[in-house]
């Protein structure tokens, strides 16, 4: 890997994708536990679904939340000494702590947009650098089946107004007029690549309009250094002392 490069264009842009960081194989593993969580947790709280079918009698799952706490695999997969390099990396040499996780699922044909925001607007973490997060592609991604877009060099302002989606009660969103859209890029990334955010970036996912899933591990981290407004800090999966992301 060409980590000095890695953190140069990230510093530039606020976000890379990095590709090949996980395997074939570790990644298939993921994903069968993913549908596995999803199909034995459909009916609970922590597991968000879409309509498939006209009638609404059909759906299927679009997110899970906090996947690190339900299964072992969700959270060794994430001390991959590759994966922990390019964090620590971009964090300033700091040790990356785990604050949150959830597990973002576009159905064929039937994903929706999310609209553009940026991260550090719901967690309210400072200093901004020192907080990212690291999407893992749990298989191709592209402009059909619904990939990140960013806004290059957003993170270097400030946390714009966000405002209330009324359709989606719990997203917010960044008005048009404050985004400049001839900075707008996709990410596309492979199975198994990683798409890493300064959280001040603005993003946005496009609407899944192919017959292929598009499914991603997002996990969020932040250094010992980070405080909060928010509850992000009080509600993290790993705290400073704690050795590993496996020992939390």
């Amino acid at each position: 890997m060409d980590l000095p490069n890695i953190k140069k264009q990230f510093n530039e842009n606020g976000w890379i994708v990095v590709n090949n960081v996980f395997s074939f194989q570790d990644i298939d593993e993921v994903l069968k536990k993913t549908m596995e969580v999803s199909d034995r947790e459909l009916n609970s709280g922590d597991i968000h679904t879409i309509d498939t079918s006209s009638d609404g009698k059909i759906s299927s799952p679009r997110k899970i939340n906090n996947p690190y706490l339900k299964e072992e695999l969700f959270r060794t997969i994430l001390e991959k000494n590759k994966f922990q390099n390019i964090l620590s990396q971009l964090l300033k040499d700091e040790k990356p702590i785990l604050g949150a996780t959830q597990i973002f699922m576009k159905p064929p044909f039937h994903g929706t947009a999310k609209p553009y925001h940026q991260d550090n607007s719901y967690f309210k973490c400072s200093p901004a650098d020192e907080l990212i997060t690291a999407w893992i592609a749990l298989e191709d991604v592209d402009e059909g089946n619904g990939c990140l877009r960013y806004i290059n060099g957003s993170h270097k302002g400030e946390i714009v107004e966000h405002h209330e989606v009324p359709e989606a009660a719990h997203d917010l969103k960044i008005a048009n007029k404050d985004i400049d859209y001839s900075k707008e890029r996709s990410a596309i990334v492979k199975k198994g690549g990683v798409v890493f955010h300064h959280g001040g970036t603005m993003h946005t996912s496009l609407k899944n309009s192919s017959d292929r899933w598009r499914r991603g591990y997002a996990t969020h981290w932040y250094t010992k250094n980070v405080t909060s407004e928010s509850n992000f800090l009080e509600n993290a999966h790993c705290k400073p002392e704690d050795i590993c992301v496996t020992t939390c």
